[in-house]
């Protein structure tokens, strides 16, 4: 399949299946502020990988909700996609923004000794070439 076919599956893939989501009636799902962030559909169509971002609710409990709301999702996803073979979907917490904010923090932490690492750094350069002039 080519790259861009396959991209362009994946992006309407994840645009329906972000409208579809907001029809599913499991609380855990609907209660929940929901994002798919991402899909990645198998060259054979046969299965995609659901990536999504709950915030302000426990993500364990929407990747149960979606879980067992696979089958209406899946009967929408056929319905909207008019594709030959619907996948079957797999749904996976996406924890890159996690991992943003967790290195955002750790950068955070070490700027204060970096600055005082070049502050230091420009003060020996400035005594060098003090020196150096004499």
């Amino acid at each position: 399949m080519a790259g861009y076919r396959k991209a362009r599956i994946n992006d309407e893939t994840q645009k329906a299946l972000s409208a579809i989501i907001r029809e599913v009636k499991d609380p855990r799902v609907s209660g929940a502020f929901l994002s798919i962030t991402g899909t990645e559909v198998t060259p054979d169509l046969k299965f995609a990988k659901v990536y999504f971002s709950a915030l302000g609710s426990d993500s364990k409990e929407v990747k149960r909700g979606l879980e067992s709301a696979v089958g209406f999702i899946r009967k929408r996803l056929a319905e909207t996609l008019n594709m030959r073979i619907t996948p079957e979907i797999k749904f996976y917490e996406d924890t890159s923004m996690e991992y943003g904010a967790n290195i955002s923090r750790l950068l955070n932490k070490i700027e204060p000794e970096l600055r005082a690492a070049e502050k230091a750094e420009e003060e020996a350069r400035a005594v060098l070439e003090n020196e150096e002039e004499k």
